[in-house]
């Protein structure tokens, strides 16, 4: 924004690869016959016409107290060797260590089947993680009960459960984090739908390097991270949705970086952590009718504290050093309650921010932070629109001295107090609260909005709560530009 006027940029006048990505999908499911959609590809439908195995064909006992761990890996094998299909766990508890995964193979949970993980440590393994990913130095952290690596067609589906056990190591992460439930990398077409996981050691679900991955109706219980996905410079994750899901997480319910056209959709989330937490790059990113609600219904296990934080943080840069760009962000038709902020955005040097929308966004009783969007790096945000939002804050500074609009540190990495109760901006180059409502439920002497180095700043029909104390609800700093309609 220079001199009064918008500079144009491509983020602005493209049509987003996201919705490009949605309707491919769309005209897809169409010409599958009305197939799931994450089995269509290039208009094709992906068929498995391969048949089904028994775990107890291979003896698996299914009775909670024999390791069944060999039986399930020999029926594994004989179902890929024999060219793919279903190994199939009938109703029983179903004790294990690790079990790999192959290409054509998917597991089916049937209703009353239980996979229980081992408590003895020695029985779980770590995949192999490609040299590329920063996370390949970690070793045994990442061991799993259910791994898979550079699968093709594979996956978990059915009706049964996924116990995880809490199956602490003392020297594990946080002196306390065993394995994580299910660790996938470098998979195509990676499917899990219908199961509940409970009780995750860490992680629930953990993939890297990954494409073309459906979690769908999947009910995570307990744990750490719910789903957690990352890719890396060169490697992203890519076609991934989360689809009608269920959270209720010690610690975030959905995270990681490095995201390339990414789905998450009518899912319910509670947590003692954040929601949605971004750690680095994405595009094409829609995160779409998802009720967020605290405090979580599972503490969180380090801390034990169940108060909810952000809705949606989205923060690259903010874990450790990352490079790309966050673009294309779609945030639509959420309701939020009992958080610590809804919305949440930063950003760091090397991660440049395109366009990001916001459009139908409700949230009630928001204790601690303003929404906030917020460059910390030379490159300003390029810009956030805000439309048809209501959101309601608790409010809490009773002295306009508490916290004065200069008093503004470079953000950890959860969402902290601010010095505006409604709305944080800085070094965004256009910013626009449409339709937006901005209330408060006490005498909260803070302005509602700060603008501190945006180039164009506009209000159009935005309402917020008036307190009679406050000369100055709108505090502005170095903003070239502002329009009220």
């Amino acid at each position: 924004m220079r001199n009064g006027h918008m500079k144009p940029t491509p983020s602005l006048i493209r049509i987003s690869r996201m919705a490009f990505y949605v309707s491919a999908v769309c005209a897809a499911y169409a010409s599958a016959g009305a197939q799931d959609p994450s089995q269509a590809k290039g208009g094709a439908v992906v068929a498995n016409s391969q048949g089904s195995l028994d775990v107890r064909s291979h003896g698996a006992t299914g009775n909670g107290v024999s390791v069944d761990t060999p039986s399930i890996q020999a029926a594994i094998d004989a179902c890929a060797k024999a060219g793919g299909g279903t190994v199939e766990f009938p109703s029983g508890r179903y004790l294990s260590g690790t079990i790999s995964l192959q290409s054509h193979v998917k597991l089916h949970l049937s209703a009353g089947a239980v996979l229980i993980g081992s408590t003895n440590l020695a029985d779980y393994r770590a995949p192999v993680v490609p040299s590329f990913m920063p996370e390949a130095k970690w070793g045994k952290w990442h061991r799993a009960l259910v791994i898979g690596e550079g699968l093709v067609d594979s996956g978990i589906t059915g009706e049964g459960l996924i116990d995880g056990r809490r199956v602490f190591d003392p020297t594990g992460e946080e002196h306390m984090r065993g394995p994580h439930t299910i660790v996938f990398v470098g998979c195509t077409n990676f499917v899990i739908e219908g199961i509940s996981i409970l009780d995750s050691a860490n992680y629930a679900v953990f993939f890297q390097a990954s494409s073309d991955v459906s979690i769908r109706n999947v009910r995570i219980s307990g744990g750490w991270d719910g789903v957690h996905f990352r890719g890396s410079p060169g490697h992203p994750c890519r076609r991934v949705n989360i689809i009608g899901c269920e959270f209720y997480t010690g610690d975030d319910s959905i995270a990681g970086r490095y995201w390339e056209d990414t789905v998450i959709s009518g899912c319910i989330i509670n947590s003692s952590c954040n929601g949605i937490r971004l750690i680095g790059p994405a595009q094409g990113l829609t995160v779409s009718q998802c009720l967020f609600y605290g405090p979580g219904r599972q503490p969180h296990r380090s801390s034990g504290r169940t108060n909810m934080l952000s809705g949606v943080i989205l923060q690259p840069g903010a874990w450790d050093k990352t490079e790309g760009l966050l673009d294309d962000v779609f945030l639509t038709d959420l309701n939020m309650k009992d958080v610590a902020c809804p919305l949440t955005i930063w950003t760091k040097p090397g991660n440049p921010v395109g366009c990001i929308t916001v459009s139908g966004l409700n949230a009630t009783r928001v204790y601690r932070s303003a929404m906030s969007v917020e460059s910390w790096s030379d490159a300003p945000i390029t810009n956030l629109v805000v439309r048809n939002t209501w959101v309601d804050f608790e409010g809490k500074a009773t002295s306009a001295s508490e916290m004065p609009p200069t008093s503004i540190k470079s953000p950890g990495v959860d969402a902290r107090a601010l010095p505006a109760w409604g709305f944080y901006a800085r070094n965004v180059e256009h910013l626009s609260l449409q339709d937006t409502r901005l209330s408060v439920g006490s005498q909260d002497l803070r302005p509602v909005v700060i603008a501190d180095r945006v180039g164009y700043l506009e209000f159009d029909g935005f309402k917020f709560t008036t307190v009679p104390e406050v000369a100055q609800p709108i505090w502005t700093n170095n903003v070239t530009r502002v329009t009220i309609k």
